[in-house]
């Protein structure tokens, strides 16, 4: 098993948060490097979500997950995968707007950062349908369906 040690951070206040093992057990799962390393997964709210989107991405709204890889200065070693920051209220709107299970949308947005911080990402096209196909594999190993099956079903319908 790897060595990802997880550091969790919840600052929501509010229902519907999984708990803190399940968090590590994802985060574990979707850790595919060999070295140990550590992850802070933050849960927020709307307001620090937005603060931070806004910050970062230059987008003033809440997102589900940002993902903030760590970049060691030149010369040092750290074993510093980075931080995951999750709005809680916007993965529980994802999932009853898309019909999901709350705790498998959850399951998948970190899965979905801690391939961000691993370098993974979906600018272009086949970026996104390689991490798409890891994110499958990832939560199928965990016992959660493809995210995107439903998505993939409607495209076909308009084509």
């Amino acid at each position: 098993m790897n060595q990802l040690t997880v550091d969790f951070q919840k600052v929501f206040d509010g229902p519907g948060v999984p708990s803190e093992s399940r968090f590590q057990d994802w985060a574990r799962a979707a850790w595919l490097e060999q070295d140990p390393s550590e992850v802070t997964i933050r849960i927020v709210d709307i307001d620090e979500s937005r603060a931070l989107n806004h910050q970062f991405r230059g987008q003033d709204k809440p997102t589900n997950v940002l993902s903030f890889p760590f970049e060691a200065p030149a010369g040092i070693t750290v074993p510093l995968a980075g931080d995951l920051v999750i709005c809680a209220p916007v993965v529980e709107d994802e999932a009853r707007e898309q019909a999901k299970s709350p705790l498998a949308h959850w399951a998948h947005m970190v899965v979905h950062g801690m391939l961000h911080l691993q370098g993974y990402d979906h600018i272009n096209d086949k970026d996104a349908e390689a991490m798409e196909a890891l994110e499958i594999r990832l939560l199928a190993q965990l016992g959660i369906s493809n995210p995107y099956a439903e998505a993939e079903e409607e495209t076909d319908k308009d084509s």
